[in-house]
Order: C-alpha cells, then structure tokens, then sequence
C-alpha cells in the first residue's frame, strides 16, 4: 500500500474563510470563484494574493478584456492588506486581451504558458475567466475548442504547481453545463441579496476537493480591511463536563443562585450551571431588573460576568435599569462587562462571533442577552426570517463554552390565552420564567411562575413579588387561596365557596315553595 498523499493547506489571509473552507485552500488546487458584480470576487483574490505571495511564492494576475491592471489597483490600494513594494516583483500583473483577440484560446494559452516559464509562480490567478467563455460563444468551432481549452488550462497549471483561481461572473444554472464546474477542484461562489433597504453579501464553498467545508450560506463583510467571513457555524468548542440532576448515583450539577431568594426556592436552589433560560413577561414586569440581579450575584461569587445590549446605549442602559449604579461600579472595575451590539444590518452569523469571542476572551460564566426582541431587530431583514435557527444556534455555542445565558423577552399580556414566550422561541431554551400582571380586588399585581427547567425539579406555583430598591422581592407563600390567576380576573376562594353556598340556598328556597 502506498504512503498517503499529505496536501498542505494554505491560509488564505481572509478572516473566516480558512474555517469556511475546511482548513485553508489545498496546494496547487484549480479554484472558480463565482458570483454577480460587486460581490467581492476580485477582493477576495487580492487578498489571497497579497498575504502569500512572497519571493519562494510568487504570483501572477492575468486580466483579460476587464478593467486594465493599473484602474484596479488604483482602487485596491485603498485597501489596507495591498502592499504595494510587491508590485513588479513577487506579484506581477499581465493582461491578455490582445492575445485573446488577436489569437484566441490558442494564444492565450501560449501566453500563459510563456508567463510560467518565465516565472515559475505558485500563484495564478484569471480575471475575468468568464470573458474567455463570452469570447468562445462565437464561432463554432471556439465552442468546441472551450472544453479542451479549460482541460489543458488545468493540466498545465497543475504541471508548474500552481495554486490557481478563474474568478467569473456566473449564473447558478451554468454550473450545470460548463465544463470549468467539473475540471475544479474548488468552487467558491459568491452572492449579493437586497431585502428592504439592506443588503447582505454571502459566501457558499459548492466544491472543495480533499476535504470538507463548512456546509450552508455563510455572511461575507466588506470593509477598508477588505474582506471577512463569518461562519454560520462557528469553530467547534468541547464542552465543559455536566451531569444532569436527575441522573441517580452522580453529582448534582452546581446551581447559580439568582441573587433572589424566593425566585431560588422555586428553581429547586437555583438555575443549573450551562443552562439557557428565558424571562418572558410584558413591559414594566421587571425582566431587566431580574437579569440585573442573576448578574451581581455571579459577580458577588467571583464569576466572570457580560451583559449584551442591542436595545439602548451602555450609558442610557445603566442609568435607567434598576441597580443600575451597582453595574456602572463593577464596570469601572473592570468585573463586568457590557457588549453593545445596536446596527440595524447584523448578520446572525456576525453576532455569533461576537458574543463567542467576547464570552471566550472574558471566561464568562454568566450571561445576560437583553432583550431576544431587540436581537432579532437588529438583524438585517434577510436573516429575520430564520431567527428560530439562528437563536438556536447563538444558544447551543454559548453554553458549550460552559456560560449560563438569561435573555428577556417580551411577551404581551393575553388572558385569552397562556404565552410563554415570543412565537415558537419557548423551546429552544433549558428554561423559562414568566411574568406576568393580574388583578388582585382592584390593584394590578405581578406574579411569576417557573415554567419550565429541564431535568431539575422546580415548584409549579405562582407566587407575587414586587419591585423594589433593591430588585425584586418574591413573597415568601404562594398565592393558593386564589382561582383563575392566569385569566388576569382571580377570585378568592372563600368568595368562590360563599357565592356556592348562596346559590345552594336561593336553590333550595325555591324547592320548599313549591
């Protein structure tokens, strides 16, 4: 049997795309990278070029009939990964369209041959590839030429060890009769999607010979930095060791204390380490004021604690919350930490990776997102209708890295019905805490039940609590004399049981008439 063929992988320069890719891109691979205009083909090749060519590496551009070499690079160097001391030596640009129109492929083909040899590049790239198939859709016998053309492009440029990309604007119904699809290794096709007054660039690797790719549509972002990609799945990450409760003859998993002390004992002792919970309630019932608290009391123990914002400014947020002085001390102190996440363009992919690296750089142990309303505005209106998957997803990465993560949620009081939580978000968490408001004889007043903790035993009663100066305060007794808390109208049992027996009397009042 012979030895097994180790291919390196080499780093593409461009944050993201080597995890999107499945390591980096194979040496001496023949890539496409496809797309509409604007989508950052071209960006995307330069900055490949630009971080690994070198003098043991160098590279070569050839232009066809697109724009001339010296009007792209005038607008490439604004970007801050050109460097420009490479130009005419380690990196050289060549345009072909002379050759093309005056020879055809057969020219250009011998061009590139000569380049080669002249050269002897470990980076080759054609730009636009998708004029060599415009100029081939004439005579017939150019048509016939283009299969052989691309074969013996691809022969010859893994011939010199060459890590090559044809980047071309093309349809998605091409890939299915274009010879280029079958001959490379690699496909990378771009995309550019308007919804609204946003719009979201995208990347998906189609093709990757080798090895495996992160499978799925992933956020592409383009910037003075040029470009980045965000993973829909982030790097995997192993998660800390967790035994459930309810598992007999093994640790209980450890317990975070809300800082609440009746909210506590009907958590069974409090919320289990790793959990994802949601406090759902309407506005004013003191959602933030309950997450407030769950996050001084994991910094009172020691643990590493962050509060991710989208809906208010850190300044706004922690003059108008409840204990919000606390939280502005422990912040200058550097003991808590507030992310703020507010554009209006957010891919979930990109938030993913901000929550992920700011939890892992900080070691957080505790977690709040306020408010699952405000994350799912912030979203550019393309990814809002996959918000389920995506939240799911934010969750699941989350408490992998072993943080217990509180969001808030606004729900809308309906006594017709019961809701425990934002449309069809209630399952996605570990647990959920509800809030909500009722008329107790003439007074609105809150109470809270625990709706739900997976595998930890917790109390099913409704208890009231108010709040305070200090948070939230939760009676000690829940409200059993009451019926009906849920219609938002209870009774008193004792009113129940009287009104009972008055019925019984007027009914047997009226048998002894007759």
């Amino acid at each position: 049997m012979t030895d097994r063929v180790e291919i390196r992988k080499i780093p593409t320069g461009i944050p993201g795309l080597d995890t999107v890719l499945g390591g980096g891109l194979p040496e001496f691979s023949f890539n496409l990278v496809a797309g509409g205009p604007g989508v950052g083909k071209t960006t995307l090749a330069h900055q490949f070029m630009f971080s690994n060519a070198r003098e043991d590496q160098k590279a070569v551009y050839f232009t066809i009939f697109g724009e001339p070499a010296v009007k792209m690079l005038r607008y490439q160097q604004q970007l801050t990964f050109f460097d420009s001391s490479k130009i005419n030596g380690v990196v050289r640009f060549v345009h072909l369209g002379e050759d093309m129109i005056e020879g055809g492929l057969t020219r250009v083909l011998e061009r590139i041959r000569r380049e080669l040899d002249a050269s002897a590049p470990r980076i080759v790239i054609v730009d636009s590839f998708r004029s060599v198939v415009r100029a081939a859709n004439g005579p017939l016998e150019e048509k016939m030429n283009l299969e052989r053309f691309v074969q013996l492009l691809a022969i010859t440029l893994t011939t010199y060890e060459a890590t090559t990309f044809l980047i071309g604007e093309y349809l998605e119904h091409e890939s299915q009769s274009n010879p280029v699809f079958t001959v490379a290794d690699g496909i990378v096709w771009l995309h550019q999607t308007v919804v609204r007054n946003s719009m979201v660039r995208r990347v998906q690797v189609m093709k990757m010979r080798g090895q495996a790719p992160v499978p799925g549509l992933h956020t592409v972002k383009l910037s003075d930095d040029g470009m980045r990609i965000f993973s829909r799945l982030p790097s995997p990450v192993v998660a800390p060791a967790a035994t459930a409760p309810s598992d007999p003859g093994r640790a209980r998993t450890e317990l975070k204390k809300t800082g609440i002390r009746g909210l506590d004992e009907m958590l069974g002792g409090g919320i289990p380490a790793g959990y994802s919970v949601l406090v759902a309630g309407p506005s004013g019932s003191g959602k933030t004021t309950l997450a407030t608290q769950f996050i001084l009391e994991g910094v009172a123990h020691g643990e590493p604690a962050a509060i991710a914002v989208f809906e208010r400014r850190p300044r706004q947020y922690v003059k108008t919350i409840s204990r919000g002085a606390e939280l502005e001390r422990l912040i200058r102190q550097d003991k808590l930490q507030l992310m703020y996440i507010r554009p209006l363009d957010l891919s979930v992919d990109e938030t993913l990776e901000e929550l992920h690296d700011f939890v892992a750089k900080l070691g957080a142990k505790r977690l709040v997102i306020d408010s699952v309303s405000g994350f799912e505005l912030a979203l550019a209106p393309s990814f809002r209708d996959d918000f389920r998957e995506s939240l799911y997803r934010v969750l699941g990465t989350l408490t992998a890295l072993g943080v217990t993560v509180m969001l808030t949620a606004d729900v809308t009081d309906s006594f017709a019905e019961l809701r425990l939580g934002p449309a069809g978000l209630s399952f996605l968490t570990d647990g959920i805490i509800l809030q909500r408001y009722v008329e107790i004889e003439g007074s609105l007043r809150k109470v809270m039940a625990v709706v739900k903790m997976r595998g930890n035993p917790h109390s099913k009663e409704l208890r009231e609590y108010e709040i305070t100066e200090k948070g939230i305060a939760v009676a000690n007794d829940s409200l059993q004399a009451y019926r009906g808390l849920l219609t938002g109208r209870p009774v008193h049992g004792r009113a129940k049981r009287k009104g009972r027996v008055a019925v019984a009397k007027r009914s047997a009042k009226g048998k002894g008439t007759k």
